[in-house]
């Protein structure tokens, strides 16, 4: 027991010295037991435990997590819900006000108070705007057609050598 606190070379030294004064003497130092190693069953024991936990854990955080988010997700949700409420109750509010009732008449139907004239100008009345060309939707499917099959014509005449 005293010879485990020196170091490797006193042992080797010891070693040596008992094989050169006999057999009887190296086989004590042979038959000392060699060093355990640090891990022991408790330890081991132990690290099987704690990755047990690790896995039997690690599933039901992953859900709890998610859930978190579905949380917060939710509450987002609810949150815009609330504002369109709002929005929708001040609407209709203002749609109980005979007078706001009133303009919105006037400007989106063109309706008038009796004793009112009306005029409609056809074509024109104020700054005009050239109209904006919207492709493809402004022209009729027919059209649309042979325009492609032109353009695709036109494509593989200008592959071919």
């Amino acid at each position: 027991m005293g010879a485990d606190r020196f170091s490797t070379a006193t042992r080797l030294k010891a070693l040596g010295t008992a094989l050169v004064q006999g057999p009887a003497v190296a086989r004590v130092y042979r038959a000392r037991p060699q060093r355990r190693s640090r891990l022991t069953g408790r330890a081991a024991l132990l690290a099987l435990v704690v990755c047990s936990l690790v896995v039997a854990l690690a599933y039901p955080m992953r859900q709890w997590v998610t859930q978190r988010s579905d949380i917060a997700d939710q509450r987002r949700r609810t949150e815009h819900a609330r504002e369109q409420v709002k929005l929708l109750r001040d609407e209709k509010a203002r749609l109980e006000d005979p007078a706001y009732v009133e303009q919105q008449a006037r400007e989106h139907l063109h309706y008038l108070r009796p004793g009112e004239t009306g005029y409609s100008v056809v074509g024109g009345g104020g700054p005009t705007k050239p109209p904006r060309d919207r492709g493809a939707a402004d022209r009729p499917w027919y059209s649309n057609l042979w325009e492609d099959i032109d353009s695709s014509d036109g494509q593989q005449r200008r592959a071919l050598p």
